[in-house]
């Protein structure tokens, strides 16, 4: 099942959207917290502004150096470990939304990523247990300011930047996360074709480790990491994130 949070003009919904990405039929309630109804008003995708398919009410935990390749390409080793880090949720927009390049960096990269929405509260979790939990998954850009993540040694300035979380298109419910591919295309050129079959630790094993750190919330996203392929993003270009079974996330980049 895939669903979407869009307006057409009002006040933000909930909807299904079709199997060809065409037709969202609205719903009642928020489907993380609320049973749904269908209230038979149907739109299509094209007609409505799409928008940020959750919006974390505590908090998204992002995972560094996942993938061995883009660990290779940043000069380190992967981690033993899952690398965790906290962005704000002040970071999070949706398709569409521009990206807004700070003035503060000069090197803002983007990464595009596989994303996991949390669907109810839990702690202390087992890997075999930490699928249960997981309410869907959608597409992110893990967007980065390299310079600032470099001068500052820690991450939350380069991660945390308003605008630097885009997720959409919708999140998908039912979906084998196991071996998906991760594209990530900037002004129509393809620089990140990853799969997430190449992560170091798989979607149960991250969930299961961040819950042993922290309490996970409805609506908690947890970001899983970027393949090989990271660059520059410059603005007035576009970046697309596709994931397989899901969809496409695209955000144009902008200099205020």
């Amino acid at each position: 099942m895939r669903i979407a949070r869009f307006t057409t003009g009002d006040d933000p919904v909930y909807g299904l959207v079709d199997g060809a990405g065409e037709k969202i039929a609205e719903v009642t309630g928020d489907p993380l917290y609320q049973r749904i109804e269908l209230t038979g008003a149907t739109h299509l995708v094209e007609d409505v502004r799409l928008l940020a398919p959750v919006i974390p009410r505590s908090k998204v935990i992002g995972i560094g150096k996942n993938y061995a390749d883009h660990a290779a390409e940043m000069g380190t080793d992967v981690p033993e470990e899952p690398l965790m880090f906290l962005v704000p949720n002040t970071a999070v927009v949706g398709p569409g939304d521009p990206v807004v390049l700070p003035p503060q960096s000069t090197e803002v990269h983007y990464e595009g990523e596989l994303a996991v929405v949390i669907g109810r509260v839990c702690k202390d979790l087992e890997p075999e247990d930490a699928l249960s939990v997981v309410f869907g998954y959608t597409c992110a850009n893990d967007v980065t300011a390299r310079d600032l993540q470099r001068s500052d040694g820690q991450w939350a300035r380069a991660k945390g930047f308003d605008t630097f979380c885009p997720l959409g298109p919708w999140i998908e419910t039912d979906l084998d996360v196991s071996s998906l591919s991760v594209v990530t295309r900037r002004d129509d050129e393809v620089v990140q074709d990853g799969t997430t079959g190449d992560m170091v630790h798989g979607v149960a094993a991250l969930v299961s480790y961040a819950s042993k750190a922290f309490t996970l919330l409805p609506g908690d996203v947890i970001l899983t990491g970027t393949p090989a392929g990271v660059g520059p993003v410059e603005a007035g270009q576009r970046v697309e994130v596709e994931v397989e079974g899901i969809g496409v996330l695209a955000n144009p980049f902008v200099r205020h």
